[in-house]
């Protein structure tokens, strides 16, 4: 019997040791410091996604084309971040009172879901994990984003995430994006174009960019707003403010005079939150649950 526990601990430890050195090998591999000048041929996410519709038996075909940083419009860059990640040139990686909002929206709910991320963390999943929602994945996560911010500067994390990040079933990438939706290169969407790509970052599988949904309505209104009271895109702003209000599908007139918020350091979820709080008319923006992909998933 004594021998039996000794093996049973043995195998314990063993075990143990296997899982820190699991966790341990994430502060020296991969070599993150090759992205400084390499751009990632396939990331794991694609891979994962890729693997996905092959046990689907479905015939989807993977579109991602390469551009640098000065060849995406500024709104698309400045839209992201508003959307995904406000403070994103002030942190190291982590934005603590993002998380601890998520948290607590999620004790308040009783559920768990989604919420904090930083465009460093999702650049790190993207690159080099999965979706899997679990501890240790969220623990590789943390290091390989102490790692990126260690060693990349934020240009190149900024133009490594737009380059990757997922926009709706085999779209990978804002020039893909932008192609794929409005027949135009990353480098010419105007600034109502950009808030509309930033506003189905959360899910990017469930919705479109250019559809009639009143979640992608009112969340690139939002955005599109925040870059009008920042200076981000007054001339484009005022010559939308002059056409008419009865514009069709998300038009420019849609998403620019709706909604004004008041308060331009406002973030485009705490808005959400504040115009839907004791709403019983959430419907579709009270109901939205973020992808796999999960821009702002915690």
């Amino acid at each position: 019997m004594k021998k039996i526990c000794r093996w049973i601990i043995w195998i314990g430890v063993i075990l143990l040791l296997g899982f820190i050195m699991s966790i341990i090998v994430y502060f020296f591999y991969p070599n993150v410091s090759v992205l400084k000048k390499q751009n990632p041929q396939k990331t794991s996410f694609m891979t994962y996604r890729m693997a996905e519709w092959s046990a689907k038996n479905k015939k989807v075909t993977l579109y991602q084309t390469w551009v640098p940083l000065n060849r995406i419009s500024p709104y698309a860059v400045k839209a992201v971040i508003i959307a995904e990640d406000d403070k994103f040139w002030d942190h190291e990686g982590f934005d603590l009172k993002a998380m601890q909002q998520a948290l607590e929206k999620g004790l308040a709910k009783k559920k768990f879901k989604a919420g904090g991320s930083t465009i460093t963390q999702q650049l790190a999943k993207n690159l080099y994990l999965t979706p899997a929602k679990n501890p240790i994945r969220k623990l590789k996560e943390a290091i390989l984003t102490w790692r990126l911010e260690s060693t990349l500067s934020k240009r190149r994390i900024i133009e490594l995430y737009l380059n990757v990040a997922e926009w709706g079933e085999g779209i990978f990438g804002i020039e893909a994006a932008a192609r794929k939706y409005f027949g135009k290169s990353a480098f010419t969407l105007s600034a109502q174009e950009a808030a509309q790509l930033a506003a189905v970052l959360p899910n990017p599988r469930r919705y479109n960019p250019t559809s009639n949904s009143r979640y992608v309505k009112k969340r690139a209104g939002i955005i599109y707003r925040i870059m009008v009271q920042r200076r981000v895109a007054i001339p484009v702003y005022e010559e939308v403010m002059n056409r008419p209000e009865d514009m069709g599908n998300v038009e420019e007139g849609d998403i620019s005079s709706e909604w004004a918020p008041p308060d331009a350091d406002l973030s485009v979820e705490e808005r959400l939150s504040e115009e839907y709080d004791g709403s019983s008319g959430g419907g579709e923006v009270q109901e939205v649950q973020q992808d796999d992909h999960a821009s702002s998933e915690s």
